[in-house]
């Protein structure tokens, strides 16, 4: 089972300000950002609503491949601003018609590589959604492009604008949790199996081919369109992918490796019956020159019982801190004496500071706190491990040279062939 992200949102959904961009919420009100949307589905439009809670947002366009999408985020921009945004299916064309000054990519995985390229090349910055690419060379062009062009990219990683994210991490970095030898990262969501649901002609006014776009080519769905496309990996990289990019942004903001020097993945799909092709169950062990990271996931028998039902362990020699979402985090004292430190959650899902950052980043030229650079570096995790996964073995990784040192086969799933005429972007 998927958790309901709109659930889950509504659910942590009061937040406060965040420690990271505290001086740009408000600042130059009278500044208006012209901003497009590129992906305007649900997620989309929480990054819109959110951005133009800060009074420095003016909508301009949405794109979509999906006419009903893009007719009922146009009809909600309206609503609330009092103006109709322009509305396209191409980005080509809204790119170079509407020359944003913002643009937030929320397509589906797949997609999130060619738009965001593109939107760096007119001229725009980018808030783009993670994980930023389905495979691993999309990512290192996504950044060889921001940084060519001078954009600021600012990734959907909200959580490092979180109070108390922030302070989970000065008290790791203080060295208050001991030296850390291990790293958990888990995520156990159960319920009702959604079952088969057989193929069938895409909606009206849906453009199947255009949505499929540089991914191969198959059957619509609806198990895959329009929420379960993480889940076939021809569009993403389930559960790993998803939650899992979250969770290694953290561990990777915590510590000052920037990457594993070995992965290994096993998993399969045991025990969910629907169209899915990602797997239910999956493991994968990260090794680090310093400490190991673990990453496990199952898609049922939910593990809402236990103390923690997901999140991150660092485990200490002076104790261990257990990282969450919505149960803030707790550090439990190596010493019986000691009294566990508990730092509850500030309920807020932190998009709108997100926002503010980049915003901060574009007028000062500083780099956002999700910066393309760790989007590339989070989702380089998850998408090992699917590689491993897929190979059935362990991979050597050289993250300075991005290469998997003398291993040809592995180096080919770096990258994939696009479905014509779409062309994979060029990294070197």
């Amino acid at each position: 089972m998927r958790i309901a992200r709109r659930k889950f949102l509504a659910a942590t959904a009061a937040g406060g300000l965040a420690l990271a961009a505290p001086a740009v919420l408000g600042a130059e009100k009278n500044k208006k950002y012209r901003t497009a949307v590129i992906g305007s589905g649900w997620w989309g439009m929480v990054n819109l609503k959110a951005s133009m809670e800060n009074g420095n947002c003016l909508p301009v366009a949405l794109c979509d491949v999906d006419q009903k999408a893009l007719q009922a985020a146009a009809d909600e921009v309206k609503k609330l601003t009092g103006t109709a945004p322009k509305l396209y299916k191409d980005y080509r064309e809204l790119l170079e018609k509407e020359k944003p000054d913002v643009s937030i990519v929320a397509t589906p995985d797949h997609w999130h590589a060619l738009p965001t390229i593109a939107a760096v090349q007119a001229g725009s910055h980018v808030l783009v959604e993670k994980p930023i690419c389905h495979t691993i060379y999309e990512g290192r062009a996504m950044l060889k492009t921001a940084r060519e062009c001078k954009r600021v990219v600012q990734v959907g990683t909200h959580r490092r604008c979180g109070k108390h994210y922030n302070s989970a991490m000065r008290f790791l970095k203080e060295g208050k949790a001991g030296r850390i030898g291990m790293v958990r990262a888990f995520c156990g969501f159960g319920g009702p199996i959604d079952g088969d649901a057989p193929d069938e002609p895409p909606p009206a006014g849906l453009d199947w081919d255009f949505w499929c776009g540089p991914a191969p080519m198959r059957h619509y769905n609806r198990q895959l369109h329009p929420k379960g496309f993480r889940f076939f990996l021809d569009y993403g990289n389930g559960q790993l992918g998803d939650w899992g990019h979250h969770f290694f942004d953290l561990i990777l903001w915590w510590t000052e490796e920037r990457y594993p020097k070995r992965v290994y993945s096993t998993g399969g799909k045991f025990i969910v019956r629907d169209r899915t092709d990602a797997p239910d169950t999956q493991i994968v062990t990260y090794d680090f020159d310093k400490f190991r990271v673990t990453w496990e996931h199952r898609n049922y028998a939910g593990s809402m019982t236990e103390k923690h039902p997901f999140g991150i362990y660092f485990y200490g020699t002076a104790g261990i801190l257990h990282l969450g979402i919505i149960d803030g985090w707790t550090f439990y004292p190596q010493s019986k004496d000691a009294a566990p430190i508990h730092q509850p959650t500030d309920r807020g899902d932190n998009i709108r500071e997100l926002w503010a950052d980049l915003v901060r980043a574009i007028e000062t030229g500083a780099r956002p706190v999700s910066d393309i650079e760790n989007g590339c570096l989070a989702s380089n995790m998850c998408l090992l491990g699917m590689l491993s996964m897929k190979l059935g073995r362990s991979v050597d990784w050289d993250g300075r040279k991005q290469v998997i040192p003398g291993d040809a086969a592995a180096n080919k799933l770096l990258r994939r062939e696009y479905r014509a005429p779409w062309k994979y972007p060029e990294h070197t």
